[in-house]
């Protein structure tokens, strides 16, 4: 059996990096994820990868794409209002079809807000991570568990679709401490056989070779703007029928149905567990990706069983339960849980809502 090891979250999603390949890191200080890139400082080294503290946020994040052009699994990372000074360089990122791995520890805002955590970032993630209407896959894990495997399945991920993927993850992710049991780390020879997939990459011209005059799938000038946007289109449509991922919980007779992501995720299923225990049939349905958004998931629901659907968030105004909204159309009661500035979610919002529901 594969040894438990306690860390604490940022730490773990960095070392799960490093195990899954990655070999540059460029970031930039910012509470919650300062232990993110001392991590990388210290471990880069050891494993003859690259550790960059960039000037800025916008300075690191194109080190990020200048590495990825390269054929290196890279990865940045930063929280929310840093995110947003990187958004040039990601919409760059999937314009040119790289694969890199960008890490959101969530914190308040808008704006600076406060530097503890929440999810106030979701409609950027989802919506909009920067010009050109580009989408990428955006996972977020409930436990620190669950964030060193998605770390893992985000390279892999990046480089099957050759496309930007988002960490959506908040400041309790990354401070708290959990056991977790890490992956093997890839080998050296399987790294140099990943970048030698990546027949686009900029690597050097030996001889006989032609001159590259892109550094990434998004950039041959011999394809219109217009063709890789539709390519682009139909990869999106391919995401939402194969890329969904969800947590049901009890959810087969439920009469209440519980849905959050994310840190909020892990609340709302004690709630669901201590509903059961005062006889509401309550279940959850937790995102494990928030993008593409599970569609399918809450369609197949049996409306007419149930009470309502609360959903939940550490958010103020709602913006996950938009989405929820705009699946379920009117067809039960939707009723939020939120908070918001760094407050954590309170189980008892939660347990109050669903027992409104059953007095209505």
């Amino acid at each position: 059996m594969a040894e438990k090891i306690f860390m604490k979250g940022s730490e773990a999603i960095a070392e799960a990096a490093i195990r899954a390949g990655c070999r540059f890191f460029a970031g930039y200080p910012i509470t919650p994820q300062n232990e993110v890139p001392e991590y990388f400082a210290r471990r880069m080294p050891q494993v003859g990868g690259t550790f960059i503290q960039g000037e800025s946020e916008v300075a690191s994040s194109n080190m990020a794409f200048g590495a990825a052009a390269a054929g290196v699994r890279s990865m940045t990372s930063s929280s929310s209002c840093g995110i947003s000074l990187k958004s040039e360089a990601i919409s760059w990122m999937a314009g040119a079809r790289l694969p890199v791995v960008i890490a959101n520890f969530q914190r308040g805002g808008p704006g600076i807000g406060t530097i503890q955590p929440a999810q106030q970032d979701y409609f950027q993630a989802t919506k909009a991570s920067g010009n050109g209407g580009f989408e990428m896959l955006v996972l977020s894990p409930s436990t620190l568990q669950e964030a060193v495997d998605m770390t893992s399945e985000a390279f892999e991920l990046a480089d099957k679709y050759s496309n930007p993927v988002l960490l959506l993850l908040d400041g309790f992710t990354g401070t708290m401490m959990e056991p977790v049991v890490l992956p093997e780390p890839l080998s050296d020879e399987q790294i140099k056989a990943i970048r030698a997939t990546k027949t686009w990459a900029a690597t050097g011209k030996h001889g006989g070779e032609q001159h590259k005059v892109m550094c990434g799938p998004g950039l041959d000038t011999r394809v219109s703007q217009q063709q890789m946007n539709r390519a682009a289109a139909e990869m999106y449509a391919k995401w939402r029928e194969e890329e969904c991922d969800c947590e049901l919980y009890l959810v087969e007779d439920a009469e209440i149905i519980v849905t959050a992501y994310g840190i909020s995720g892990r609340i709302a299923k004690s709630a669901v567990n201590i509903l059961r225990g005062e006889g509401i049939r309550a279940g959850l349905i937790r995102p494990r990706r928030v993008h593409p958004f599970p569609v399918k998931t809450y369609e197949g629901l049996d409306f007419a069983s149930l009470r309502g659907i609360v959903s939940a968030e550490m958010s103020i105004p709602a913006q996950f339960a938009v989405d929820v909204e705009n699946v379920v159309h009117g067809r039960t009661k939707i009723v939020t849980a939120l908070s918001s500035g760094g407050d954590i979610l309170d189980r008892e919002q939660i347990l109050d809502a669903a027992r409104g529901l059953m007095k209505d």
